[in-house]
């Protein structure tokens, strides 16, 4: 079983930037489709971004060029980097492993005042 602890999340204001973190248990880490999702009050999980193990990466269409998704092998972290942030940014981010199951973390809120 693969246990994962998002961090990073907080109150920012529009047009501002947060680094989220997500560190995971287990040691075959970089095996791992590592990914992000977010779900905002009344709307149902989505997409934010993927990256697969050896590196692609993939994001949802409305978030490219503000959200950037990266991982860390050695440190068994994969992380979220997001600019120019909108209150429609509001959301809880959850960190997704993927490979012969699917792990979900807690979440951690991201809330983005106008």
């Amino acid at each position: 079983q693969v246990q994962l602890v998002e961090s990073g999340g907080g109150l920012v204001q529009a047009g501002g930037s947060l680094r989220l973190s997500c560190v995971a248990s287990g040691n075959i880490f970089s095996l791992y489709t590592m990914g992000w999702y977010r779900q905002a009050p009344g709307k149902q999980r989505e997409l934010v971004a993927t990256i697969t193990s050896n590196g692609r990466t993939n994001y949802a269409d409305s978030l490219k060029g503000r959200f950037t998704i990266s991982r860390d092998n050695a440190k068994n972290t994969v992380s979220l980097q997001m600019n120019s942030l909108k209150p429609e940014d509001t959301a809880v981010y959850y960190c997704n492993s993927k490979r012969e199951s699917i792990y979900w973390g807690q979440g951690t809120q991201v809330t983005v005042s106008s």
